[in-house]
């Protein structure tokens, strides 16, 4: 029976080999052609999406039954011949975990082999805590997790940790976040390698998130994005063709200093309107009380410790609180709050233009801690901007919107990071080596 036109089109699956030294890759080639069937696929389906002989689909499919990492769902039937098995990821097969190091909460989840949440914690960023502090409680958090799904350990794959950039992807170190003082070139890799005994990979925030919604399907297949990470500061995460652009240092999407317009604050780096500095919670929330919007006390943090780290600490949670109410103040239709977050939007939207053209990419995301503050004003103003301005509009659509994944994006995707390293067949996994 042929595979019909609309399970084979449904998601486009990179195609497998038959050299018998490449049997891992086909191996997670043929995982990832059921992953994106949710109903499942049968084996003669999954051997024309992979291009694989059927002998070799037969032999996979009988190794991920044995591994727990595939489930029968169920037949197919509706013509001639015996029904055939469909095939589907069995979600309980493996787990991960992952850690979002945000400069203001650090957050811990376990996905599924979907990708779904099935156990969570966060805390705080504790005014005055190191980074050995710091990584001491995320990995008591971690045991924490796993205590409460009841998952055996040995059933979880390894720890992904998402973190502001920059970072250095081969020391797995962090290298003096800006939003994170204190920590410069800290070992977080090792350190929860050592202090939970699970295998760690590190990556950048807005990369991490980016995985996410490719995890979760929201850029399937060979599509390309932008996904904008809207926190303490602002990155993008960059999707080309399917894959994930990390850059020669795995620091890509640094777009903090794109200058967005005339005037707006002067920024560190001696210009004024760049997008990091117009459009963090911070700087809105002085622009508010310049405005006249409201009187919060922004330096609470101060009396905390002396420490620079509890100084910016103190600083952000207060500054987090007021942010929250002007996006409140604009979502009630205060007009200076909405033109305050509408000037954000705009700057925003010149640098989705510049990233659309310069990558020609058929999606802009918007996600991160501050997207549920900015997401009415933002899908108002910065979609028809986008539409208008950018070039290759009269060849094909670019589509704006919000994460399918929710506000714990980063988080999510550092544990998609480690499902990513073990189950998706990405070019870098298929190396051809005796």
């Amino acid at each position: 029976m042929p595979v019909t036109a609309g399970r084979t089109t449904a998601t486009r699956v990179r195609r497998g080999s038959n050299l018998p030294r490449v049997g891992d890759y086909n191996q997670v080639v043929v995982l990832e052609a059921i992953r994106g069937h949710a109903a499942g696929l049968s084996r003669v389906e999954v051997a024309v999406l992979t291009g694989l002989s059927a002998q070799t689909v037969s032999n996979i499919c009988r190794r991920l039954l044995e591994q727990g990492l595939v489930e029968e769902a169920g037949k197919q039937g509706g013509g001639p011949g015996k029904p055939r098995t469909l095939l589907r990821l069995k979600p309980e097969g493996r787990y991960a975990i992952g850690v979002h190091l945000d400069p203001a909460v650090v957050t811990v989840v376990m996905l599924d082999l979907l990708g779904q949440v099935v156990a969570r914690r966060d805390r705080p960023l504790r005014p005055g805590a190191g980074p050995g502090q710091v990584l001491a409680e995320a990995a008591d958090d971690v045991d924490a997790v796993i205590a409460s799904s009841g998952v055996e350990r040995e059933r979880i794959v390894g720890l992904g940790v998402a973190a502001p950039g920059p970072v250095d992807s081969a020391a797995g170190a962090v290298v003096h976040p800006p939003n994170l003082p204190g920590w410069d070139r800290v070992a977080v890799r090792d350190l929860l390698a050592a202090s939970t005994g699970l295998p760690v990979v590190l990556d950048k925030d807005v990369v991490a998130a980016a995985v996410a919604e490719m995890w979760a399907g929201g850029v399937g297949g060979t599509g390309s994005a932008v996904f904008f990470y809207l926190g303490t500061g602002v990155g993008a995460g960059l999707v080309l063709r399917g894959e994930v652009h990390r850059g020669a240092s795995g620091n890509s999407g640094e777009v903090g200093h794109l200058v967005t317009g005339r005037g707006g604050a002067e920024c560190s780096c001696g210009l004024a309107g760049c997008l990091g500095e117009t459009s963090a919670p911070l700087h809105l929330v002085h622009e508010a009380q310049r405005l006249g919007l409201g009187r919060w006390d922004l330096d609470a943090g101060e009396a905390a410790g002396g420490q620079a780290s509890a100084v910016v600490a103190g600083h952000r949670a207060s500054a987090a609180s007021a942010f929250a109410e002007v996006c409140a103040l604009a979502d009630a239709g205060d007009p200076t709050a909405v033109g305050l977050l509408e000037d954000a939007a705009r700057r925003t939207a010149k640098a989705a233009v510049d990233l659309v053209d310069l990558l020609d990419v058929e999606q802009v995301v918007f996600g991160g801690p501050m997207w549920s503050r900015l997401e009415r004003t933002y899908l108002r103003v910065v979609p028809p901007l986008v539409r208008s301005s950018v070039v290759s509009a009269a060849i094909h659509p670019v589509e704006v919107r919000g994460t399918v994944v929710g506000a714990d994006v980063a988080a999510v995707g550092a544990g998609c990071l480690v499902l990513e390293d073990a189950f998706s067949p990405r070019s870098a996994t298929l190396l051809l080596s005796h």
